[in-house]
């Protein structure tokens, strides 16, 4: 069996534990056999390239990232026990008032630091992959939300655990809090050093392995989950495996829960790289093709009522404004279109109730004045 780490004493609330330290990546003693990989691979890098042709079909990027990222965003909380839904999230932009407002501030916070990574890397003179960028994006990630008492943006200090009621019997017992910079600085020289990967691996395989390997560190107090998944994006564009953010392995993830922690767990205790990596690489395959489907049934039914709307006599310049910022604003109200429009309050009228009129947009409120809109069927495809 492959050794994949040592254990060491560490004494946390008065116990001693025996902490766990990975060994650097990546995997040795054997190394990582290709027949283990060579095929999920294959799979997953084809349902990828899948995805970016099929990006290309639509009009407007912007609209399939606003939806993918903010899929992502939701899911990878859900992960964690928040409760808001995309229905949640799109009302809070509008600007309605929601119930639930603690979980989608944390949903929320997840899109502010996914973008600030976003931007320090497509940014000549912005932070590389590193430490102090994850660290940027925790602080972001935990700011006034649940767990904002927990050293926001900072490496823990103290040792943590993992399940049980205390140190004395946890499931999982990360490295001690003195070891977190070295290993995470391990990492941050495997994803940056072409010659670590000997021999040299697919970087879909090298992604499984950071972010196992993130999630064994477990370098902050709270969050490690989510900017785990958030390496995962990240690194997909970064390897150039995908151009933008359009897969939310996310989905994958909660759905498959269970062998998720399983496999991550099954890396400590049975030396089981070969596991983790295949279940990793069939969940890129599944989330991609999932994304694929995704797109292609949101731009029928744009392409559909864009159709509709293009064979109504009273469709005018405003109206088609309209209809081609609904899928980045699909609650709103006539005040919300009349800024986006940059209009006056009658011409957004009249624009939102052709719309209605056409049943591409529906009211929620029934009332008469301070109406809510919806663009539902998009939507119902979304949160799908």
């Amino acid at each position: 069996m492959r050794r994949t780490g040592i254990y060491t004493t560490s004494t946390t609330l008065g116990e001693a534990v025996q902490a766990f330290v990975p060994l650097p990546l990546p995997p040795s003693d054997p190394v990582l056999a290709p027949a283990c990989f060579a095929a999920g691979n294959h799979a997953a890098e084809l349902a990828l390239a899948r995805l970016s042709g099929v990006s290309g079909l639509v009009p407007s990027v912007d609209w399939l990232l606003y939806s993918a990222v903010r899929k992502e965003a939701l899911l990878t909380s859900q992960i964690e026990g928040t409760q808001a839904t995309l229905i949640d999230l799109f009302d809070a932009e509008a600007g309605f008032a929601i119930g639930n407002t603690d979980d989608v501030e944390e949903v929320t916070n997840y899109l502010r630091a996914f973008r600030l990574v976003q931007d320090n890397l497509r940014d000549p003179a912005g932070l590389p992959i590193s430490v102090r960028l994850l660290c940027e994006a925790h602080r972001l990630l935990l700011n006034g939300v649940r767990g904002s008492g927990k050293q926001p943006g900072e490496l823990r200090r103290s040792q943590n655990w993992i399940g049980g009621t205390r140190p004395g019997n946890a499931t999982f017992v990360p490295p001690p809090a003195e070891r977190v910079a070295d290993l995470l600085a391990d990492v941050e020289r495997f994803i940056h050093d072409d010659s670590v990967a000997t021999p040299a691996l697919p970087p879909l395989v090298n992604i499984a392995l950071v972010h196992a390997q993130f999630e064994t560190i477990h370098p902050f107090l709270d969050g490690n989950g989510r900017i785990g998944r958030l390496l995962i994006a990240v690194l997909l564009e970064h390897w150039r495996l995908l151009p933008e953010p359009l897969m939310y392995l996310s989905g994958y993830l909660k759905q498959h829960q269970s062998a998720y922690y399983h496999q991550l767990s099954a890396i400590r205790t049975q030396g089981d790289w070969e596991g983790w990596v295949s279940f990793f690489l069939e969940g890129v395959a599944a989330a991609a093709s999932e994304a694929e489907r995704g797109i292609v049934a949101i731009a029928s039914l744009i392409a559909a009522d864009r159709r509709r709307l293009l064979a109504s006599p009273k469709a005018g310049p405003a109206s088609y404004r309209l209809f081609e910022a609904l899928p980045m604003m699909p609650r709103f109200t006539v005040e919300l279109a009349r800024q986006a429009l940059n209009t006056s309050f009658p011409t957004a009228n009249a624009a939102v109730k052709l719309l209605e009129d056409l049943g591409i947009v529906c009211e929620l409120t029934g009332q008469k004045k301070n109406r809510s809109y919806s663009y539902q069927a998009y939507i119902k495809l979304m949160a799908h």
